[in-house]
């Protein structure tokens, strides 16, 4: 199928955009986001360095959005080669592809990693992988508009569940462990940006997501919407874990927001250990992260050499599964997260920009409608 009549037949909301946006950045992220800020910063001001990167991804995703609405109706990897040429778009697409897989990667041995420590004790990391890739496979093939569809239903059900272990956990908050606030002035709180920023990566998305929106000129409100929910349940996650475990606590934790979950319980109902449940819901979010990135490195890839992506989404899958199965255990899987992270800010951090002022310069694309 062409490129073309995939964007006829697939196309998106507003609001679809933007429930894309939030469950490709709420993946793994949240799971380390109170430990990684802590270790940076050593004062829980870490909550101020959330902010600041918000901000900065807002200002970045906005860059995004007005370069992709002087392209309608296509693509990064479709209108990159209008800018700079053939060959260096050529490279630029493969880079941007080379990152896709790798988060797909890094998100599916998390889920991997996660699932066998809590829930399937013994289960060989490979097996828990393979199983997810295919029920993943099952989903991309239905196209971007199928996997909107199902994030539809995920996230509400996620933020359900997230309200609720807010509240629980407020029995245990005490606000004495975020205190004082800037009690070592402002430098704890500029090293916690770097680290928070990583957690922010999934703005870069609507590279793809624009060129298949039904009304592209709200690309911008979907960016917006898109940035602040995932922004505030980082902020709110952070504030709750440091309250209820303290810094100290926080930095000897692997995993700081399952094992606040794990601090109460809830006698009486079917699931008196609520991160049980809590971490079901949460695999269905960084399953969502994984999905949408495969996606669209089959969809980079299948434009690039203009081929049809059903046989591509195939080829991904040992692509990914190999990369997967690279980190010998947590520690190292936490360092293909980083790497991740840096591909993030290094490709879309001043890339956009450097691309719209060529695109204005050289008169490439519409102005923005």
């Amino acid at each position: 199928m062409s490129s073309s009549s995939l964007q006829t037949k697939d196309q998106i909301t507003t609001s679809q955009a933007a429930v894309m946006i939030i469950n490709y950045m709420l993946g793994a992220g949240i799971l380390t986001l109170p430990r990684t800020t802590v270790e940076a910063a050593k004062t829980p001001d870490v909550w101020i360095s959330i902010l600041i990167s918000g901000m900065i991804i807002m200002l970045a995703g906005f860059i995004v959005v007005t370069l992709c609405r002087r392209f309608q109706g296509k693509t990064y990897f479709q209108f990159v080669p209008e800018i700079t040429g053939k060959w260096v778009a050529f490279l630029l697409s493969l880079l941007v592809i080379a990152y896709l897989i790798t988060i797909s990667a890094f998100e599916i041995r998390v889920m991997a990693e996660v699932t066998g420590l809590y829930l399937l004790e013994g289960t060989p990391v490979w097996i828990i992988v393979m199983t997810f890739m295919w029920i993943g496979l099952y989903l991309t093939t239905g196209g971007i508009n199928c996997i909107a569809r199902m994030y539809e239903i995920i996230l509400p059900i996620t933020l359900l569940f997230f309200i609720i272990a807010i509240m629980l956990s407020s029995s245990i908050f005490d606000v004495k462990n975020l205190r004082p606030v800037l009690g070592s002035g402002i430098m704890p709180v500029l090293k916690g940006i770097k680290p928070s920023l990583l957690s922010f990566t999934g703005y870069e998305i609507m590279f793809v997501a624009m060129a298949f929106m039904k009304s592209p000129k709200k690309g911008t409100k979907a960016m917006l919407v898109g940035i602040t929910v995932p922004m505030v349940i980082y902020l709110i996650t952070v504030i709750m874990v440091i309250g209820g475990l303290s810094i100290h606590g926080v930095q000897k934790r692997t995993w700081p927001t399952l094992d606040l979950m794990r601090s109460f319980e809830m006698q009486g109902l079917i699931f008196e250990r609520f991160e049980s449940l809590l971490l079901v819901i949460w695999i269905m979010q960084i399953f969502s992260t994984f999905t949408v990135a495969h996606y669209a490195a089959s969809l980079g890839l299948s434009q690039l050499l203009k081929k049809n992506i059903r046989p591509i989404l195939f080829i991904m899958l040992p692509v990914i599964f190999l990369i997967a199965m690279v980190p010998k255990d947590v520690s190292e899987t936490f360092k293909l997260g980083d790497t991740v992270g840096y591909m993030s800010i290094y490709l879309f951090g001043g890339l956009p920009l450097i691309l719209l002022l060529i695109s204005k310069a050289r008169k490439k694309g519409g102005k923005p409608k």
